[in-house]
């Protein structure tokens, strides 16, 4: 056991919930399930594996997670989602991890899964997000959506051995719900802080955005899938420009 606090941020998430649970039993006493409203099994799944249950009001992934992160037990955090599964070299290395400088703070490697099949290119490739930090060093913006770890200057960034799994899509329809959830929020965002000059990024960053992905960074290699995932976050880009767009002529009526 380490004294580590997992922390995962729910909501109707019971299909893939349990197998993330039981992943980091081994690794700690103290796992935090931070509900937002889930109507499916979340919360009898989160207690049956051992979790503590917190519910709270959703307020933006940034805000919601520094709540949930200061009813934690321990200092140190590992914020994982509820469709990230610590794999066997991962679990290893955390439970061999020296934590006496808290001045430290993890990225961790994720593979990306399209249902069933990993995804090796295309944007998903690189994918290290900070997952371990101590709470007394870093702390997320309040961004509604991607939001940043915000770490003190004398930190030191490490990648940790070991993979997140990310069982982020289980259907095309879910993904592109999803997707288009986010691209407004990301537009709102933007509106939010202060960006403007975004005709020419309506027309011509979607384009780019599909080049990059599916050409540049070999997206096509994954088949029909990689060419989903391209299409799906060329559709994003536009969407998320056109919210702004229509956010700035509001502003100015």
């Amino acid at each position: 056991m380490q004294p580590i606090s997992v922390v995962i941020i729910t909501k109707n998430a019971a299909h893939l919930l349990a197998a993330t649970l039981q992943s980091v039993k081994l690794l700690t006493d103290s796992i935090i399930v931070c509900d937002t409203g889930s109507n499916d099994a979340t919360i009898p799944i989160a207690k049956k594996n051992g979790a503590k249950v917190i519910e709270e009001k959703w307020r933006g992934h940034g805000l919601t997670k520094n709540i949930a992160n200061e009813q934690a037990d321990y200092d140190w955090i590992l914020q994982i989602d509820a469709d990230e599964i610590v794999d066997k070299q991962l679990l290893d290395t955390l439970l061999q991890l020296d934590l006496s400088n808290e001045k430290q703070v993890f990225t961790i490697r994720r593979k990306n899964y399209f249902v069933e099949k990993l995804i090796r290119f295309g944007q998903w490739r690189h994918d290290d997000p900070t997952r371990l930090f101590n709470r007394n060093q870093a702390i997320w913006n309040e961004d509604a959506v991607h939001e940043k770890l915000i770490c003190e200057d004398d930190c030191e960034v490490k990648k940790l051995k070991g993979a997140l799994l990310h069982k982020t899509v289980q259907s095309t329809e879910q993904y592109t719900e999803k997707m288009n959830s986010y691209a407004v929020k990301s537009g709102e965002q933007y509106f939010k802080n202060g960006v403007k000059g975004v005709s020419y990024k309506v027309l011509f960053s979607p384009i780019f955005n599909f080049f990059h992905n599916y050409i540049l960074r070999l997206g096509m290699l994954d088949g029909r899938e990689g060419f989903i995932i391209a299409l799906t976050n060329s559709r994003y880009t536009k969407t998320k420009y056109k919210t702004l767009q229509r956010l700035l002529r509001q502003q100015k009526q």
